[in-house]
């Protein structure tokens, strides 16, 4: 069975797209879990886009020794020596180059004659070669080329030491019949006969995951893709997509990848949890109704044989069914067997925090499911450190009156003098107390609050977004009062704030083109 090679753009790519910006730390956890994933490649990010990504790359490369690392450079001689810099210390490293190859990303966007884009392309094609053996290149926009000038910045970018050849359909604006002519159209040319070939799809009409299918049965080396799909705008091909067609249909593609399956929820979850983004309920693969039946004539066809209407099972892909319940009673051992189960594996230090947490919870509900778990989980899975906490609050609100909130915190266990505050309702006043209590003016750009799960006991999940000084910091908070967990939600997030500013941490930025 022939072998394609997964290169995973989450932390690069995926984390451009608004919303879906991580911390160093977050980054770090990311890309442990694509280790344990499997995936071949980690695109870390984009050094020269920031600082933070700087460092966010850096700390990847010195951590991760499973796979290649990957850092995303432009064809100039500051993008291509911080990629070289930043990936460094990887076992191994990859340097990704790119630039655009349309006659509209010419003209508008470059300002580049074909003759000058070729000769970035030699140059500094050739530079990174000098410095790393593993060198990919992209033509930006590689779809809507001249197929005669694609050809000749493809041949020039091998010539010059280009290890691998990446077509990317940066606008989603392919077919699979599109994807394939370029694909046999590189392959004839007998200068890159030999050359690994790889495919970038987005996913604007739709098409990305079956742009890239195509192009592995017509026998690209690399697919790059990102967990969950997340991206600019329609976002990336999805991971798991693409990994379990190849999977179900193994016999049709006859292409095999080196990914556990069996890790796949976890690491959406993951992912889910960093961000505070949820999966869309119909995604396919990850979204919470993918196992899920509902129709009359679908239950019973299910009872009798799973295989009437489930082309994979939700074991392959991480759901597991524990008849384990877990409540006030249960021990610390059930509880740690609860979580491996699930597919998380967490550290002994932040276990013990996790596991009060959870008898806390179990003296509040009869019950715990999966998904309460998963909300604590998420707690202590960012990793942020407690400056502030919350120590009391007193609200109060009506329909006729303005609401008034009184809160004091402990700021490193030390009680500090309360925040009183008005609002226009108790949320917006507890806020506006918080920030009184902490003197810290920060501004509320983005609050989402979700029932964990059903029934009148259920956890408020709360995520909150703050900005300062023109940077955003998010927060979560959960609990089955769902006050306290906006209250708790927006302390995690100037927790965060502080320990950012505090650890120089700037969350990565810029935008790139495959």
């Amino acid at each position: 069975m022939r072998y394609c090679k997964i290169f995973d753009s989450t932390l690069r790519d995926g984390e451009q797209a608004p919303g879906f910006s991580m911390t160093v730390k977050e980054k770090l956890k990311m890309a442990r879990a694509l280790e344990k994933l499997g995936v071949d490649v980690i695109e870390a990010g984009f050094p020269a886009a920031s600082p933070g990504d700087f460092e966010s790359v850096k700390i990847i490369s010195e951590n991760i020794k499973g796979c290649t690392v990957a850092a995303l450079a432009r064809l100039n001689e500051s993008d291509v020596e911080k990629a070289c810099q930043a990936v460094s210390g990887a076992a191994k490293p990859r340097i990704h180059v790119f630039i655009a190859t349309s006659d509209i990303h010419l003209k508008y966007k470059l300002h580049l004659t074909k003759d000058e884009v070729l000769e970035k392309v030699r140059t500094f094609v050739a530079r990174a070669a000098a410095r790393v053996k593993d060198v990919e290149f992209s033509a930006e926009d590689a779809t809507r080329s001249d197929p005669a000038f694609l050809i000749e910045v493809f041949r020039a970018a091998r010539l010059a030491g280009a290890t691998i050849l990446n077509i990317p359909d940066t606008v989603g604006y392919a077919t699979p019949e599109d994807i394939v002519r370029i694909i046999e159209a590189v392959k004839a040319v007998p200068e890159l006969s030999d050359v690994p070939l790889s495919v970038h799809c987005h996913n604007d009409l739709g098409m990305a995951v079956a742009n890239s299918l195509a192009a592995v049965r017509a026998g690209v080396d690399q697919v790059e893709c990102t967990v969950n799909g997340i991206g600019e705008r329609a976002g990336n091909a999805a991971l798991e997509e693409i990994v379990m067609n190849l999977c179900v249909r193994s016999a049709y593609y006859g292409v095999g990848t080196g990914v556990d399956t069996t890790r796949i929820t976890a690491v959406s979850k993951l992912l889910t949890m960093i961000t505070g983004v949820k999966v869309q309920p119909n995604k396919a693969i990850t979204g919470a109704n993918a196992f899920a039946h509902e129709a009359g004539i679908h239950q019973h066809g299910v009872m009798e044989n799973r295989e009437t209407y489930e082309i994979m099972t939700p074991e392959s892909v991480g759901l597991t069914e524990n008849r384990i319940v877990l409540g006030k009673h249960s021990g610390r051992h059930a509880f740690e067997d609860k979580l491996a189960s699930m597919g998380f594996n967490v550290p002994p230090e932040r276990l013990d925090v996790l596991f009060e947490d959870f008898k806390v919870l179990s003296d509040k509900k009869k019950v715990i499911s999966d998904k309460d778990i998963e909300a604590l989980l998420k707690n202590t899975i960012l990793d942020i450190p407690e400056i502030y906490r919350l120590d009391r609050y007193i609200i109060n609100s009506s329909n006729i009156l303005s609401s008034t909130c009184s809160v004091r915190l402990l700021k490193n266990g030390e009680r500090t003098p309360e925040g009183s505050a008005m609002g226009g309702g108790p949320i917006e006043a507890a806020f506006n107390a918080i920030n009184i209590a902490t003197g810290i003016d920060a501004a509320l750009c983005e609050y989402r609050i979700e029932a964990v799960t059903g029934g009148i006991d259920a956890q408020g999940a709360v995520s909150v977004r703050i900005k300062k000084d023109d940077r955003s910091y998010k927060g979560y908070g959960v609990d089955p009062n769902i006050f306290e967990a906006s209250v708790k939600a927006y302390i995690n997030a100037i927790n965060n704030m502080l320990n950012q500013i505090g650890a120089d941490g700037v969350s990565s930025g810029g935008h790139t083109g495959s």
